[in-house]
């Protein structure tokens, strides 16, 4: 487990903007990983994403690193920011693009 661990911290630390989502931008396989994809592109953010399907070990790891039950989730400068949910709220509120801004993530479409 603490290399599991390791994999996710080396993640989270090395990538500004991080998105753990079952499947890939391209090809998400749910409708939450879809939603958060689609809110990012609309906005701009160059992000690297991890697909959880591909190793059970980050799927379960993800969860148990950030205590938080569900995927996707999204990192920005090491910082968790939420699920589906928290995300589209901020981004419906306006507070998404801010956000970012406040942590020097340039925003390409805004």
């Amino acid at each position: 487990m603490r290399d599991v661990h390791q994999r996710i911290d080396d993640e989270v630390k090395n990538n500004p903007v991080l998105l753990f989502m079952k499947g890939t931008p391209v090809f998400p396989q749910c409708g939450f990983s879809a939603a958060v994809v689609q809110i990012l592109s609309h906005l701009g953010v160059r992000f690297k994403a991890i697909d959880v399907l591909k190793d059970p070990e980050i799927r379960q790891g993800i969860k148990d690193y950030s205590e938080w039950p569900t995927i996707p989730q999204l990192y920005v400068k090491g910082e968790f920011v939420g699920g589906a949910d928290i995300v589209r709220e901020m981004f419906e509120n306006e507070e998404l693009a801010a956000f970012f801004a406040d942590k020097g993530i340039a925003l390409e479409n805004v």
